[in-house]
């Protein structure tokens, strides 16, 4: 029903965001745009033909929607960081109905060419501290990941700890079967991801 999209690297600034990110991998980032509905803008990065991770950050020169912004992004702090997984689906009402509690209204939403639809919580937050994935079904043939120069980087893991692991491993055993995905317990929330480059192993 899902298959890994992206990764979203969260950051109170875009620039220190995208600096951060540069500098861990050793590569170059690509533009990305901005979101009117969310009042956020990003940068992207390639994983592959099909994949590929965004820094992003809250837009101070844009309007907010009148909820709660997409990965929680009014209540981060800190340095920047992995907040979210994103996976997409073929019917999002399907992969709606499949998930648990909480994981999301759909949003039909569009940058440029791009259009898609996605599931955004309405207090931003999704299931299991944010450790379930957001879930996005696009619309058409338009993907950003083709449209990315390939920098060489690959996700090779992804790494999901929550204190309730087995809720979260029996919430996302019958919704993706991706080898990369590991789900540990743990004694607070944390996501990480393994990317391959120029650099060698690195954890996001």
């Amino acid at each position: 029903m899902l298959t890994f999209d992206h990764l979203a690297i969260s950051c109170d600034s875009l620039a220190e965001g995208v600096a951060h990110v540069e500098a861990t991998l050793g590569v170059e980032l690509a533009p990305g745009g901005e979101h009117a509905a969310m009042g956020t803008h990003n940068r992207l990065l390639s994983l592959g033909p099909d994949e590929y991770l965004e820094v992003i950050a809250i837009n101070p020169d844009a309007p907010g929607p009148d909820q709660p912004r997409w990965f929680d992004l009014d209540d981060f702090a800190g340095s920047p960081r992995m907040t979210n997984w994103i996976c997409r689906c073929p019917d999002l009402d399907a992969a709606l109905a499949a998930a648990p509690e909480g994981a999301g209204l759909p949003w039909d939403l569009e940058r440029g060419d791009l259009r898609w639809r996605m599931a955004v919580p309405k207090d931003g937050k999704l299931p299991f501290a944010n450790c379930f994935p957001a879930m996005i079904e696009w619309q058409g043939t338009a993907h950003p990941a083709p449209r990315l120069p390939d920098r060489g980087i690959r996700m090779t893991g992804i790494t999901l700890t929550h204190p309730d692991g087995e809720g979260l491993r029996a919430a996302l055993t019958p919704m993706i079967a991706d080898p990369r995905l590991r789900v540990e317990t743990g004694p607070a929330p944390a996501l990480s991801v393994d990317l391959t480059g120029p650099k060698g192993r690195v954890r996001l």
